[in-house]
């Protein structure tokens, strides 16, 4: 087993630091060293203890050694990955990211990505990882990066704009929730158990706004199946849960797009909606409720970080212990595949090499890729995204694209045509989206301190 050095940014995390040490530690392909860095050194002593602890349990395969850095530069120096986990801000700038457009009517279900949440927590998002990529260049620039961070597109594009030579890639596991949507789909109409890594696809598209052109079981066409399974299910009602819990949707956005384009959206409800005009699902709360997902409030995300918090020290005390489980998650995959033990496939955000055609050469795009020794291989080719798809595509990569140039110039005035570009803004008069960006600007300026304003 190969001895590995992992610079985990965001190591005082108390959500993805986890999933990614219980990750590592349930494979057995490599281990080595994590060196957690986060700038609440407090918190990364705390998933110190629990990764410790951790070690001590006999479920474990790969033991790794974790240590708290001081500095940046002292977490990344050598290291073989670099994993970057973070909330840019806090939940409070969030807060103003999501609700304040509420008065104006502009609702926002998720508001990490896309419309005026997006834009200013990439705002905030900018500095951070500037300073991350020429942290990279300096004490490990041949590193392999791992982006766990949204916004997925813009994050991924500042540290390759920063560093071009950097060897990065964005992670996120919303495809892999399609593909188990098709899953169900086999079963209720053949009857056959199929497993996620079953489902063939080509993937296209752009961070939470992906798309599959083509999906196939056994060599079998899943969009005729498809259409049957959303005619069977399209008047589900999973309210009382969605109430409980907005991040369970009925996936009737995405039934819809698929019977809109002919072809299947693969994202989240509440990531999808946000991408389209504003008046078609996100007009307003009751808009929502009928379209069968659920506005993701600050204060629930509050809520769940207290729950979080309290899980932590009872871990960290030992009055509950620790038992990894494995996530639905591939980094550790992907991470073996590069360290020279087999070949991998998988959904990766990428610089544009030609993988989505039309979109900007280097511009942060999604589509399938091949992982092995050293190298990660963009899947060319495919099905291609149908005409009206691939406008809805490639308008929103060029959004992303223009908002990392006005982020990387701290240009203001770039970022607030960024900022009324978005869909969900497009029902505003100019006043009032000059007013909103503003006000939003006002509750994170404290990010903002090297922009003109």
């Amino acid at each position: 087993m190969r001895d590995v050095q992992i610079a985990y940014i965001g190591g005082g995390s108390r959500g993805w630091a986890r999933t990614f040490m219980y990750d590592l530690a349930l494979q057995e392909k490599f281990c080595g060293c994590v060196r957690l860095y986060d700038i609440d050194a407090a918190a990364a002593e705390c998933n110190k203890v629990i990764a410790d602890r951790l070690n001590e349990n006999g479920q474990v395969k790969s033991k790794f050694i974790y240590s708290v850095s001081k500095t940046l530069g002292e977490a990344l120096r050598g290291a073989d990955f670099v994993v970057i986990s973070i909330l840019p801000g806090t939940f409070d700038e969030m807060e103003f990211d999501v609700h304040t457009g509420e008065k104006f009517g502009v609702y926002q279900s998720v508001g990490d990505t896309a419309g005026p949440g997006g834009v200013l927590r990439a705002m905030r998002a900018g500095p951070m990882f500037e300073e991350f990529a020429r942290g990279i260049e300096k004490y490990c620039p041949q590193a392999f990066v791992i982006n766990f961070t949204n916004p997925m597109t813009f994050c991924t594009r500042m540290l390759s704009g920063t560093f071009p030579k950097i060897k990065v890639f964005g992670c996120c596991h919303e495809v892999f929730g399609t593909q188990q949507l098709l899953c169900e789909v086999v079963k209720e109409q053949t009857g056959e158990c199929a497993q996620r890594e079953d489902i063939d696809t080509d993937v296209k598209g752009v961070n939470h706004f992906t798309w599959f052109t083509r999906a196939e079981y056994k060599g079998k066409d899943l969009f005729p199946l498809y259409r049957k399974y959303i005619a069977a299910h399209k008047s589900d009602d999973l309210s009382a849960k969605i109430k409980e819990n907005p991040f369970i949707g009925s996936d009737f956005v995405k039934f819809d797009l698929f019977e809109r384009y002919g072809q299947i959206a693969a994202a989240g409800d509440r990531h999808l909606a946000e991408f389209c005009n504003g008046s078609w699902y996100l007009k307003d709360p009751g808009t929502v409720q009928k379209w069968g997902f659920g506005l993701t409030s600050v204060a629930y995300r509050k809520k769940d970080l207290r729950q979080r918090l309290e899980l932590t020290e009872r871990l960290v005390s030992g009055k509950q212990p620790v038992e990894p489980v494995k996530s639905g998650e591939r980094f550790a995959e992907m991470m073996a595949a590069l360290l020279g033990c087999g070949e991998y496939r998988t959904n990766v955000n990428l610089p544009n090499a030609g993988q989505l055609e039309g979109a900007r050469p280097g511009a942060v795009v999604e589509s399938n890729a091949v992982f092995r020794a050293g190298e990660i291989v963009p899947v060319m080719g495919g099905k291609p995204l149908c005409g009206a798809v691939e406008q809805l595509v490639l308008s929103t990569s060029l959004r992303q694209e223009n908002l990392y140039r006005a982020v990387a110039s701290r240009d203001i005035a770039q970022a607030y045509n960024c900022f009324v570009a978005e869909p969900l803004v497009s029902g505003l008069t100019l006043s009032q989206s000059e007013q909103l960006f503003a006000e939003m600007v006002a509750g994170t300026k404290a990010y903002l301190q090297d922009w003109k304003l």
